[in-house]
């Protein structure tokens, strides 16, 4: 049934109900002209006469009759639906469901998870954890995170902020083998990968040289398709790894992680919330975009600047050299 139709039988039954066209249309707030030719679009389609009129009364024909016996009940179940849908809108209980790449998620939405159940105890967010690209429409998607570039046409998607890659190591490690100066020293090094869940495929590295942006294989001496534990190798000082900003930044911060090769830092990717029309939305999801959008967009915990950057380098070699006795091979390392 289309629109128009619906707007047509509602006009014959409310006539049939009140009696008259003009108090249908008042009740329709449409005006007299609107709801005869309504009225009259309904016969032709249907190919009978519903009303006798006159200019002073109006009764229903035979098939008028049986047609409102049956249109009216049927229209009230309908109304009562789109009644409730227009209720649910604006309704804070209910599911969220929330998708997203397993990757760096976890502490980047994790926050703002916790601050919406304290304040819509009644939603039921459903989160789903996945590198995969899925399908937003099959998959009902209310609210999606996604790395990379924006998503796909028909979806309105907010930058939160640059997801820069760096190259870290733990004291542990630099203090054992050393700290490269170039990537080509890396071959030289034991570094992690990460191994893509769906396909196996290891991820390369992706490095920034000179002002283009590149893929680097490395020959793993760790590898997983888990970034927890990549991180946990990385911090024990099995591997050189590169991490995510929004895992590592605490770290870099706390000296527990020294970022090395600066130069080839890449930023190119950045992290995107992405939902439907808003227009569309429920309450409970508009309220879950607001409160990311505010609290995730540009924030500084997820991303460190070069001064930052820099400083937490220089003291972290600093403190690697002052703790190692025989200094010499990582005195070479830090120039």
């Amino acid at each position: 049934m289309s629109i128009n139709e619906l707007r047509f039988i509602t006009t014959f039954v409310r006539t049939a109900e009140l009696g008259s066209l003009s108090r249908a249309a008042v009740a329709q707030q449409i005006s007299p002209q609107a709801a005869s030719k309504a009225l009259g679009q309904l016969e032709q389609y249907l190919g009978v006469r519903l009303f006798h009129r006159t200019t002073r009364s109006l009764s229903l024909t035979e098939e008028g009759q049986r047609f409102f016996e049956a249109a009216q009940p049927s229209l009230i179940s309908l109304q009562q639906a789109l009644q409730a849908a227009r209720q649910t809108r604006e309704d804070l209980a209910g599911p969220l469901r929330i998708v997203g790449p397993r990757t760096v998620l976890q502490t980047v939405i994790g926050p703002v998870l916790d601050e919406y159940c304290r304040l819509y105890p009644e939603v039921q967010p459903d989160v789903q954890l996945d590198d995969r690209v899925g399908n937003w429409v099959e998959d009902r998607v209310d609210v999606g995170f996604r790395l990379g570039n924006p998503p796909e046409e028909g979806l309105i998607a907010r930058r939160l902020f640059p997801m820069q890659l760096l190259i870290c190591a733990a004291p542990t490690y630099l203090r054992k083998h050393g700290a490269p100066l170039s990537l080509h020293e890396l071959d030289a090094h034991r570094c992690s990968a990460f191994r893509q869940a769906n396909d196996g495929r290891i991820v390369p590295w992706r490095v920034k040289v000179g002002d283009s942006l590149q893929d680097r294989q490395v020959r793993p001496a760790f590898c997983t398709n888990d970034e927890a534990l990549e991180l946990r190798a990385v911090l024990a000082g099995e591997v050189i790894g590169q991490l995510a900003v929004p895992t590592a930044a605490t770290l870099i911060r706390s000296g527990r992680l020294v970022p090395l090769l600066l130069e080839h830092l890449s930023d190119d990717y950045s992290l995107f919330l992405y939902y439907g029309s808003r227009a569309a939305q429920p309450a409970r999801v508009r309220r879950f975009i607001d409160l990311a959008v505010e609290r995730l967009t540009g924030n500084a915990d997820f991303v460190l600047r070069n001064e930052e950057l820099e400083s937490a380098k220089v003291k972290g070699m600093e403190a690697v050299i002052k703790d190692v006795r025989s200094g010499t091979r990582l005195t070479r390392c830090f120039r």
